[in-house]
């Protein structure tokens, strides 16, 4: 008998990596509780702090600006670029967007996308980090989830496993570089604005509000919008498209958002560049990869088309 005679065992089909890779350390754990807190203790904060004092058109100006800079790095970067693949971006675009989203004080590339691809592969199912529906229909329940997927899942302490949902980001080298400076990219988040507004005023003072409003506060509003993408989004709007899930459109978190609020169609087609793609539904986050690739920074867009829109609306 010759060796290509020889039966041969058929490999064993390999088994997916497991959803958790472990649990966060305590100081990881106290750390993630205190960027989560101290943005909403300032949100608290706000209405003493601003009554006759302490807020000028300008910290307004400077945090509208690094909100609209971190917020674009959360959904043009960190979710429509590097979770879905949406588009292809020049390596340093690729580099600004990851450093834009760190700058949110979200959480590193890696985990975010590790946490939101978990989310989709088991949305409003069990698995999913954040569904609202985890603990059932009745009003108690919901109650519940809402906190659960607005912030609660925040604290629980454990890790998905970017091994298997984030690999590719793994092996890029220059993520690796990007989020292993996370925490300087937070610091800058805080402190820039300060900075900005010290220079501006030529104060202390200015600087001071600018810090406070434009920094912390900032960080603040923009967690808020992103969960309730999570939570709100996932409860209460419109569902035009079919997806295997309760994603939904909200429309009133459209700008605030970016976009990101067009949350049925989303779930309905993941890797869709636009989530705005009905008649007035305004999507920042769409126009600005659409500016990106009208100046050849980005390519192979996946923009809406007809037939895909076609094929996953509901017919009524």
């Amino acid at each position: 008998m010759s060796t290509t005679d020889i039966p041969t065992r058929p490999e064993a089909p390999r088994k997916p990596k497991p959803i958790i890779s472990g649990t966060r350390s305590m100081p990881e754990h106290v750390t993630v509780k205190v960027f989560v807190l101290m943005p909403i203790v300032a949100l608290a904060a706000t209405i003493p702090f601003a009554w006759g004092w302490g807020l000028s058109w300008l910290d307004i100006g400077i945090g509208a600006l690094f909100f609209a800079f971190t917020g674009l790095g959360v959904t043009a970067g960190y979710h429509r670029y590097f979770t879905h693949g949406s588009f292809k971006a020049k390596r340093w675009l690729k580099i600004l967007l990851a450093i834009a989203g760190n700058m949110s004080a979200q959480g590193p590339v890696t985990t975010w996308v590790a946490d939101h691809r978990r989310h989709h592969a088991f949305s409003d199912r069990a698995g999913d980090p954040h569904s609202p529906w985890m603990f059932g229909t009745g009003a108690r329940a919901l109650a519940k989830g809402f906190w659960h997927s607005h912030m609660g899942w925040l604290f629980q302490r454990d890790v998905t496993n970017v091994e298997r949902f984030a690999p590719d980001l793994l092996a890029d080298k220059d993520i690796r570089r990007v989020d292993a400076l996370f925490p300087l990219w937070v610091a800058l988040t805080f402190l820039l604005p300060g900075v900005v507004g010290g220079l501006i005023t030529w104060s202390v003072w200015g600087g001071v509000t600018a810090a406070f409003w434009a920094g912390v506060v900032r960080v603040g509003l923009l967690h808020h919008v992103t969960w309730s993408v999570n939570s709100i989004c996932h409860m209460i709007g419109e569902r035009p498209f079919a997806s295997r899930d309760k994603a939904a459109n909200f429309w009133p978190l459209a700008i605030l958002s970016f976009g990101e609020s067009w949350h049925n169609l989303h779930h309905a087609d993941p890797t869709c560049a636009r989530h705005g793609v009905l008649r007035g539904q305004i999507d920042i986050s769409a126009r600005l990869i659409w500016i990106f690739e009208k100046l050849g920074w980005a390519w192979n867009v996946r923009w809406p088309t007809p037939t895909r829109l076609t094929r996953i609306t509901i017919k009524n």
